[in-house]
């Protein structure tokens, strides 16, 4: 009975003993992420040939969110990946309030539109655009890295939630957008509530030939990591 005893308590001491020295490595060492940023994408959406890349509200230029009666900006990659011309007619809030739009509204075809800055564009971690799509296909989304989209479609229409953009792959997929023709500005109203990091605000942008998209914009993960 007390050699039983003496191997358990001589078990203990070793296990105790091992997490003591696993918890001595450990200490006082600062992690990888610890001066990261987390990355939020910005959401994709398309309607017929019309491509809404990193569609994402300009992350905070002061301040931890927006508070409200702040006006935001926008910024994603507007990419027609058809024949034809395209322009941005509007873009209005959930509530029907108008946004202003400067700049650039043309989307001219086998082109790309830079909304908001280029450095706010990059900081949505941009992707590969998607092949072409047919002329005649109404509004889809485009399965995600998280897996297939959570995005409702209706004929001219879409809803997108905020999603990792990565596009099908294939060989017609490109690394970049296509060359840049234009830069427009997107600037909200007036904000009825505060906006915060992780929140998501639903926005409907409408084109003159492919017609409105509605999508869920995240807020934009910061251009640079936490100092």
């Amino acid at each position: 009975m007390r050699l039983q005893n003496r191997r358990v308590l001589g078990a203990g001491v070793l296990a105790l003993g091992a997490a003591l020295v696993l918890a001595g490595c450990g200490a006082g060492q600062i992690t990888q992420t610890d001066s990261q940023q987390p990355a939020v994408n910005g959401t994709y959406a398309q309607v017929k040939t019309i491509v809404l890349r990193n569609a994402a509200v300009q992350y905070p230029t002061s301040g931890p969110g927006y508070p409200v009666g702040a006006t935001p900006a926008l910024t994603l990659t507007i990419v027609n990946q058809g024949a034809q011309d395209d322009s941005l007619v509007s873009v209005t809030t959930e509530d029907g309030t108008q946004a202003t739009i400067g700049g650039s509204k043309d989307v001219v075809a086998a082109h790309s539109l830079v909304v908001g800055p280029d450095d706010a564009v990059e900081s949505t971690n941009e992707a590969q655009t998607s092949a072409p799509a047919s002329p005649s296909s109404s509004a889809s989304s485009t399965p995600t890295a998280a897996g297939s989209s959570s995005a409702t479609a209706s004929p001219g229409n879409l809803t997108a939630t905020a999603t990792a953009e990565v596009p099908s792959s294939g060989p017609a997929a490109t690394p970049t957008a296509p060359e840049k023709v234009g830069q427009a500005t997107v600037t909200l109203p007036a904000l009825k509530q505060p906006l915060w990091p992780g929140q998501v605000i639903k926005v409907t942008f409408v084109f003159k030939n492919a017609g409105p998209v509605t999508v869920e914009l995240p807020v934009a993960a910061p251009a640079h990591a936490k100092e």
